[in-house]
């Protein structure tokens, strides 16, 4: 063959083998995308097509109008109200937003501090979402923020809704208050609503409890943002489902005449309904005005509230422990006539000192009672017919009366923070000390004092089962919404009606029968009056030096240095219907807790609260939300006892 045929078929081989080469390259190269179009648009396309909506339509949650909290006469005692507030946008500040600040400020009164906040919000978020500059304004500041707006480039007036407690310090340790999610709510709640700016949950009270029901269910709206993240027109809102009203039994106006009755005392004061355990009052004093929570507290202002002797944060009324003092007499009086011991013959001497194992145990009566039966030790609180009666009754009977009155553990009141107190045991003692139970410790426990310790709540319901005979339970709530919370059926008191009532004709004699502890603060008025019994509790020992010295008398005595004062009763006297107690810490000087005990009785009584007609939702149709009208609610040596 010739050269030339050679070398031009060599070439014709080597072109062949690159053509077909690359050909079968580029047929790859097009398979791949053919394959990777199929995968974006066939297999793959919905979602890509969603993810491709969801960067142009932007789902944010909607906060529900929050649920209110009601008496039971339909007074708001928690609900909503419109929220002033000026909003700044950083693009639309022509002089930037330090300068619009200044102009604000010289329409309403702006801090350094508000205005550092405002410039660290803004560097945070981009310069066309509305940063708040103040909330909560009063009209007048909105007002004048308005006449001036001409003139405020980039400041956006807004009304928005924020909580409000009409009755300020005088429900807040029933309500609570809502304040700004915290990271450690985050971690047991995944609500969405959680991550919205600016919204707040309950933090104590009603609001804490039933926090879920009153913030409701919430909604969303759908935007349609541009690629900056713009908004540029609503495309859907669906407003969510209204936080359910929260009814409770509390009547208001007692709660009010309550809270004013104590004053600025360091106290609680518990009223509840005899027949069902419903609390109508429960104060604790002094309080704290919970919309500053709302609106932010500042530091002084928290300073003054962890800082003050008389505790305002601390619900005193089941948050507070206690010894009961005399109070607690009640509950072995009932102990030893159901045991059997204290008969219509049982009788002791009392000379003013019990005389026992080598200790002397003294009376509050300096020069002795004489000789007393149970109504007589009940009525004159004689500590050393108590002595006795309880060393004979021993500490398991106690024990076991004042477990069956409620004491030592938790009522199962709706408020979150009630604590249990202690009504002490052998095996309790062993536990914790190490030490067996000796005598000298039940006669400490048989007047009140030593290792007892209650709630005022506690002693409120001690009060109505003796009173009213049944094992009543305290509760406060009434129904969620249109669903009323049902109550467990109360069962009789486990206790002899006779026991019963020979303590109770005891209690009577306390201060309708000369002599009574509580004699000189009875009430007058027929059909009104009222049994009960008066306590003091010691809030230190005295040593053998100071009784041999005199013990100086509470009225010279430094504040934390006296004994707390109790009163537990109810009214009236047949048919009971209204339990109380009543304690002022280190408030033993003469007895205004008596005085005070008595008034707020008879305001209950006049009132007629557990006649009355109540508002409550008995159904969807008798719910209604329209009750404004009733925001106007008008609202040392122990002493005997």
């Amino acid at each position: 063959m010739p050269v030339f045929d050679k070398k031009y078929k060599s070439r014709y081989t080597t072109f062949t083998r690159r053509t077909v080469g690359v050909g079968g390259t580029m047929s790859l190269v097009f398979a791949v995308l053919a394959g990777r179009l199929y995968q974006l648009q066939i297999r793959d396309g919905e979602e890509y097509r969603v993810a491709a909506e969801n960067n142009r339509v932007s789902q944010r949650p909607l906060a529900p109008p929050r649920g209110r909290v009601l008496d039971r006469f339909g007074a708001e005692m928690a609900t909503n109200r419109r929220n002033y507030r000026v909003m700044i946008v950083a693009e639309q500040a022509k002089d930037g937003v330090k300068e619009a600040l200044d102009q604000i400020g010289k329409v309403i009164h702006l801090t350094e501090a508000q205005k550092k906040k405002v410039l660290a919000d803004v560097a945070k978020n981009k310069k066309f979402v509305p940063v708040p500059v103040m909330e909560n304004m009063s009209w007048e500041e909105f007002s004048r923020i308005n006449l001036h707006l001409p003139y405020l480039p980039g400041v956006q007036p807004d009304v928005g809704e924020t909580r409000d407690y009409p009755f300020g310090a005088e429900m807040v340790h029933v309500l609570g208050y809502v304040s700004s999610v915290s990271p450690d709510d985050l971690k047991d709640d995944t609500d969405p609503l959680l991550d919205l700016p600016g919204y707040r949950i309950g933090k104590r009270g009603i609001e804490k409890a039933y926090d879920k029901e009153l913030r409701g269910k919430g909604g969303d709206t759908r935007v349609e943002v541009n690629a900056y993240g713009r908004i540029v027109r609503e495309l859907g809102k669906d407003p969510g489902t209204p936080g359910q009203d929260v009814w409770l039994t509390i009547d208001c106006e007692l709660q009010r005449f309550a809270d004013q009755r104590l004053g600025q005392e360091s106290a609680a004061c518990i009223v509840m309904d005899v027949e069902t355990g419903a609390i109508l009052s429960l104060s604790s004093t002094p309080g704290f005005d919970p919309n500053w929570f709302n609106v932010g507290v500042t530091n002084s202002q928290w300073k003054d509230l962890s800082t003050s002797d008389y505790k305002p944060l601390l619900n005193k009324a089941m948050g507070g422990t206690y010894p009961p003092g005399s109070t607690f007499k009640a509950a072995v009086a009932l102990a030893a006539v159901d045991a059997g011991i204290a008969t219509p013959d049982y009788h002791v001497n009392c000379s003013g000192v019990y005389n026992f194992g080598g200790h002397a145990f003294h009376c509050w009566q300096r020069k002795g009672h004489g000789t007393l039966d149970i109504e007589g030790a009940v009525q004159r609180s004689c500590d050393v017919f108590f002595y006795e009666t309880s060393r004979r009754l021993g500490i398991d009977k106690i024990e076991a009366a004042a477990r069956k009155l409620g004491l030592g553990t938790p009522t199962g009141i709706e408020l979150p923070g009630e604590r249990s107190g202690l009504i002490p045991s052998r095996a309790w003692k062993q536990k914790t000390y190490g030490w067996s139970w000796q005598q000298g410790d039940t006669i400490s426990v048989g007047i009140g004092q030593g290792y007892v310790t209650v709630t005022p709540l506690q002693l409120c319901q001690m009060m109505a089962r003796i009173a009213g005979g049944k094992a009543v339970n305290a509760h406060m709530v009434h129904s969620v919404g249109d669903k009323v919370l049902e109550q467990e059926s109360v069962p009789h008191l486990d206790f002899a009606d006779e026991s019963l009532a020979v303590v109770r004709s005891g209690l009577n004699k306390v201060t309708n029968v000369p002599g009574g502890t509580a004699f000189a603060w009875r009430i007058n008025e027929p059909g009104m009056e009222m049994a009960g019994k008066t306590g003091t509790a010691q809030v230190r020992r005295f040593t053998k030096e100071e009784r041999a010295r005199g013990l100086i008398s509470n009225h010279n005595l430094a504040w934390k240095l006296r004994d707390h004062a109790l009163f537990i009763g109810y009214a009236p006297i047949e048919k009971p219907r209204y339990a109380l107690s009543i304690i002022i810490e280190h408030g033993a000087v003469g007895h205004p807790h008596v005085e005070m005990a008595r008034d707020i009785l008879t305001f209950a009584q006049k009132r007629d609260i557990v006649a009355r007609p109540t508002a409550y939702p008995l159904n969807s149709a008798s719910a209604t939300r329209d009750t404004r009208g009733a925001q106007n609610a008008t609202p040392s040596r122990k002493e005997p006892g």
